[in-house]
């Protein structure tokens, strides 16, 4: 796969790597606008291709008066439409064979969540929607193991994948990375992408709310970049602490260019 078949992806330096970013989910009209625009001035200044993301709906919840979004066509409307104002490619995750041909009407890349990364019909359909789809390797699965949810997409027509690595469940509430991951997913010829929000998630929390470690993110993104990723996945918001999902482990946005730019001079040393 290559990045070149995403629709509005911009490339202006051939070592970067490409960012995926932007909020948990669409609270409002107006917050993904905001992040989608103040991402995108980081990125062209950094020379990074850049895609928003953000979920129209959050289905894996752990309590059931955890919000879950403004509704799905809305979501999708908005997430749609920073894509067409600013020029970007947009990434979305869904939540059943049947709402993938919903969610590409909007979006240019699909991702499938992590644990439904096994899911025989979540994974065609998605590849019968022709669109790059981002599949989120499970925090229960090896990395030797993903070769099979690729080979599924790709047995359905579609080349077009990338693969995250998201952290594997260690204990009931941490999650860790083992970075021999990288290489080993590599050798399957798609993109490897490291989240570096959801990899410091907390779960599992007396709560119900997961809890995360987000001033680890630097260090795990130059271990990234460092080991060979081909992109960045996380999630940032002007105040984390007010954000309506994940705000545990979100990087707060006044930080973000600093991260950026290190992880340039990191990925230009090992290249």
């Amino acid at each position: 796969m290559n990045l070149q078949t995403i629709p509005k992806i911009k490339y202006t330096e051939k070592d970067s790597f490409f960012l995926i970013a932007g909020p948990c989910v669409v609270e409002d009209g107006i917050m993904p606008f905001t992040i989608a625009q103040q991402v995108k001035e980081i990125t062209d200044r950094l020379e990074i291709p850049y895609i928003f993301k953000a979920s129209y709906r959050k289905a894996n919840r752990s309590r059931l008066d955890s919000f879950t979004g403004i509704g799905d066509i809305r979501g999708l409307e908005i997430i749609g439409a920073v894509g067409n104002e600013l020029d970007v490619p947009t990434l979305t995750d869904f939540h059943s064979a049947e709402e993938a041909e919903l969610a590409a009407r909007y979006v240019d890349v699909l991702q499938v969540p992590a644990f439904l990364c096994r899911q025989t019909d979540i994974l065609i359909a998605a590849a019968q929607t022709k669109k790059c789809i981002n599949i989120k390797k499970g925090q229960f699965l090896s990395p030797e193991a993903i070769r099979f949810a690729i080979e599924k997409v790709r047995n359905s027509g579609n080349n077009n994948i990338m693969v995250t690595e998201r952290g594997i469940t260690f204990g009931y509430q941490d999650l860790v990375v083992d970075f021999r991951g990288v290489p080993l997913m590599k050798r399957f010829g798609v993109p490897v992408v490291l989240d570096v929000t959801h990899s410091l998630q907390q779960p599992n929390q007396p709560s119900g709310v997961t809890g995360g470690l987000p001033e680890m993110i630097e260090t795990l993104a130059k271990a990234g970049i460092a080991a060979g990723v081909d992109g960045i996945f996380l999630e940032t918001h002007p105040d984390p602490f007010a954000a309506k999902s994940d705000g545990a482990n979100m990087l707060a946005m006044n930080q973000l260019e600093a991260l950026l730019a290190k992880l340039v001079k990191i990925r230009r040393a090992v290249m």
